[in-house]
C-alpha cells in the first residue's frame, strides 16, 4: 500500500473502504474507517503527530480533526499516562476525565476507572447511561441516588457542577423512593408521594424511616387492589424485621390511598 498505516478493505456489499492504524508502545491500534486512502493516510499521520509531539494537549483538536475526537482523548491518554483505554478517558492525579463531546467533560472518582474503561456512556433525553448484558443503566444509579430523582430536590452536586460525579460532590437529600423532606412554618417533616396517575399523597411523617415504610405500604396496599405497576420499594437496613414490622403496621396512610379503586 503506497500510503503508510492504510489498509484495503471491501465491505460485504461489495463497497471498498479503507481502515487506518498504526503501533504505539508495543500495541497496535485501529484508527477508524476512511472512505478514501487519503482519508485514511491524513488519520495516521495525525496519530503518529499526536504521539510524537509532547506539546500536544487536549485542547488542541482542531489541529487533528482527521481522528475522531474519541480516538484523540484515548490516543492522548496512552501517551502520556501509559494506558490505552478504548472509551474517551483521560486519567488526572485524583480523578478522571471522561469526554462526553469536546466541551461536555465528566469527572469522576479513579474508583470508577475500570467500569467506564469498559462502558461507553451515552446521552438520551437529558440522562446519561451505560449499557450492559443488553440492559441500560443510568450513571446516577451507580451514586445510590433513586430512579425519578430530582436535582435539586433528592440531590444536589456540592460544587454547582453537574458534570462532576465524583463521590464527594454527590449530596443525597432524600435517600428514599417517594420521600420528599419539606418545611412549613421553620419545621421540617417528611412527605410521601407515590405516583399513579399523578403524584398521591401518602402522609407527612416525623422521621424519614417512617416515611419509607409508609411508602412501602402504600405500594403493598395498591398491588393488594390490583395496581400493576413495576414499584421499586424501599430498601431500609437500619431496621430489624421486628422494628419495621412495628412501624408497617401502626403508620398511617392516607384516605385516598387506602380507598383507592382501579376505576379512579
Amino acid at each position: 500500500m503506497e500510503n503508510s498505516g492504510v489498509y484495503k478493505t471491501t465491505k460485504k456489499d461489495g463497497t471498498v473502504y479503507y481502515r487506518s492504524s498504526f503501533t504505539y508502545k508495543g500495541k497496535h491500534i485501529s484508527l477508524g474507517s476512511y472512505s478514501t486512502s487519503q482519508e485514511a493516510h491524513l488519520a495516521y499521520l495525525d496519530a503518529k503527530k499526536l504521539v510524537d509531539d509532547i506539546s500536544v494537549t487536549l485542547t488542541d483538536y482542531s489541529s487533528f480533526t482527521n481522528l475522531s475526537h474519541d480516538k484523540f482523548v484515548c490516543l492522548l491518554n496512552f501517551r502520556d499516562n501509559g494506558l490505552y483505554i478504548p472509551t474517551p478517558i483521560y486519567i488526572r492525579k485524583q480523578y478522571f476525565e471522561y469526554y462526553l463531546t469536546q466541551k461536555t467533560i465528566l469527572k469522576f472518582d479513579r474508583d470508577d476507572l475500570f467500569f467506564y474503561a469498559s462502558h461507553k456512556i451515552q446521552q438520551r433525553g437529558g440522562y446519561l447511561f451505560v449499557s450492559d448484558y443488553g440492559s441500560q443503566y443510568k450513571i446516577l444509579s451507580r451514586l445510590g441516588i433513586k430512579p425519578f430523582a430530582v436535582y435539586g430536590r433528592d440531590y444536589i452536586m456540592v460544587n454547582g457542577d453537574p458534570h462532576d460525579f465524583r463521590y464527594s460532590n454527590i449530596k443525597i437529600i432524600n435517600g428514599y423512593t417517594g420521600v420528599r423532606v419539606e418545611t412549613d412554618n421553620g419545621i421540617s417533616y417528611y412527605s410521601v408521594y407515590i405516583h399513579i396517575k399523578g403524584d398521591y399523597l401518602v402522609g407527612r411523617y416525623t422521621s424519614e424511616i417512617k416515611a419509607a415504610v409508609a411508602y412501602n405500604k402504600a405500594v403493598d396496599i395498591l398491588i393488594a387492589k390490583g395496581l400493576a405497576k413495576a414499584y421499586i420499594k424501599n430498601y431500609i437496613t437500619c431496621l430489624k424485621p421486628d422494628a419495621y414490622k412495628d412501624i408497617y403496621d401502626s403508620i398511617e396512610i392516607s384516605s385516598r390511598i387506602m380507598n383507592f379503586e382501579l376505576s379512579q
